[in-house]
């Protein structure tokens, strides 16, 4: 893993030149910004392997960034935040951020985010199965496809982001089995501290409002009250 494009959208010149410095020490390529109006011609020019955006910009709102973003494209994202309430993080995680890191922060560990995020989203984008193989899990008016990492419902394809898809295939994968909010905030985002259940909950409506036939009675995906979710199959 080295030369890899990393694009850094932060006000802050401090902060610019301290992750940067760290990044190309690293190895990697470094773009920055400083607001958010040049981050989508910088996208659009460099194609980064990695986002690292801060949420609060002094021109565009961070989240709404970050929406738009994952219109086109499902780049790894790695919100900043000088905010210690999680209601910031949750949002951007809730419009598709992968990861969050609250300043002031230690540069090992930003570093060493960085890379986890890059490990995730090279294996989702290596094709891991062998050829001609596929991994499909199918319910009644629901088709998912491990493998292409592509959803179907009633044979047409919806557009799911990364967290969403991950979410859904561990659910899919063990029907009827409880996920609590740890666990999930565990395996799909490998959050190992207290983090705000909300992540869940935002990932799991929109998910809802994507797959299910009638969101307000989900069909697939079913709420256990204060545990967690399960996906429901008879």
């Amino acid at each position: 893993m080295a030369g890899e494009k990393i694009l850094v959208v932060d006000d802050e010149a401090v902060v610019r030149k301290v992750v940067e410095h760290h990044l190309v020490r690293e190895g990697f390529q470094v773009i920055t910004a400083k607001d958010g109006s040049s981050v989508f011609e910088l996208i659009r020019s460099h194609n980064p392997d990695l986002i690292i955006l801060d949420i609060l910009l002094p021109d565009l709102d961070g989240v709404e960034i970050c929406r738009e973003i994952r219109k086109e494209s499902n780049v790894p994202i790695i919100l900043l935040s000088s905010k210690r309430d999680s209601s910031d993080i949750v949002l951007g995680l809730g419009v598709g951020g992968d990861d969050y890191i609250v300043k002031p922060f230690n540069p090992k560990e930003l570093i060493a985010r960085v890379k986890a995020n890059l490990r995730r989203s090279l294996l989702r984008n290596t094709a891991c199965q062998p050829p001609g193989r596929r991994e499909v899990i199918t319910y009644p008016g629901l088709e998912i496809d491990l493998s292409s990492r592509t959803v179907s419902v009633d044979g047409s394809p919806v557009a799911l982001t990364n967290k969403e898809f991950e979410l859904l295939a561990l659910l899919a994968q063990s029907p009827n089995r409880v996920f609590s909010y740890h666990q999930l905030l565990d395996s799909v985002w490998q959050f190992k501290y207290d983090v705000d259940y909300r992540t869940v909950m935002v990932h799991v409506n929109r998910l809802r409002k994507k797959i299910e036939p009638d969101p307000s009675k989900p069909r697939y995906i079913v709420t256990v009250r204060g545990i967690g979710y399960k996906f429901y199959h008879r």
